[in-house]
């Protein structure tokens, strides 16, 4: 069996000090996805270069403070990449794949466009830069899968104030036509809802600090895996950890039916 868990950390110094480590030891994990970082490497302490059992791999922002991602490998994949080949996204930190024999794994941090009307541009060009590259990847042959805080809630089942966020970004109709893209015409498998087509406030991955949200559970589904069909087909549980609270989002994890090779292995 094959378990990936992907998590926003909001700040890998926060969750540290959260106990998200050894939560993470407990979890019988193959590889963990990670995003915001929000450090730079001089910044990640000897633990959080190698922590015990698992090989770790990070691609930090140039600005401070800001953006990043990693992945916890309990295998060393055979190729690790952080580049995308575009210079202001490869520059904040948003892309590490991992590749297993036949396998790749991607840790990938969407921007956020809530705060001004120039990041919702940017997260516009982050959009369209990386869609071709996704469907590269899907056409590769490989089997795929993507853990990413997407920042955008797909469908009305995926946040609670639906009505009143169809205009904020996150849930803008550019934003939620992007994903059925990539469902429908890329050929990514939404592997959460195609195990959970229904669920609604179980689903919930991010949660605002304002108004109570959290406490009231007024969420958004803004964290999945998406994966090509072939490795899609062997998901068989999926499940938000909601117990502890490590950041403003909960950790996902999937299980697959599937072997986790290396070497080239088929």
């Amino acid at each position: 069996m094959l378990r990936i868990i992907t998590l926003n950390l909001n700040g890998i110094r926060s969750a540290w000090r959260k106990g998200v480590l050894p939560w993470a030891a407990a979890q019988n994990a193959d590889v963990f996805c990670l995003q915001e970082l929000k450090a730079q490497t001089s910044d990640l302490g000897a633990e959080m270069k190698a922590p015990a059992g698992l090989h770790a791999f990070y691609h930090c922002a140039e600005q401070k403070g800001y953006s990043g991602v990693g992945l916890w490998c309990r295998q060393r994949p055979d190729q690790v990449y952080d580049r995308l080949g575009d210079e202001e996204f490869d520059r904040e930190g948003r892309y590490l794949r991992a590749d297993f024999a036949n396998l790749s794994i991607v840790s990938l941090y969407q921007p956020s466009g809530s705060s001004s009307e120039q990041r919702q541009q940017a997260k516009f060009r982050f959009m369209d830069m990386i869609y071709p590259r996704l469907a590269d990847l899907r056409a590769s042959g490989r089997e795929v899968i993507v853990c990413a805080d997407w920042n955008i809630a797909h469908r009305e089942i995926d946040l609670r104030n639906w009505r009143g966020n169809r205009n904020n970004s996150g849930f803008l109709p550019e934003e939620r036509a992007w994903v059925s893209r990539l469902l429908s015409e890329a050929g990514w498998c939404d592997v959460y809802r195609d195990l959970h087509p229904e669920a609604t406030d179980q689903a919930y991955t991010w949660w605002s600090n304002r108004g109570q949200a959290w406490a009231k559970n007024v969420g958004w589904r803004l964290d999945y895996q998406l994966a090509t069909p072939g490795i899609a087909r062997a998901a068989k549980h999926a499940a938000v950890y909601k117990a502890q609270r490590f950041s403003d989002h909960a950790p996902l994890t999937i299980d697959y039916e599937y072997r986790l090779q290396t070497g080239g292995a088929d």
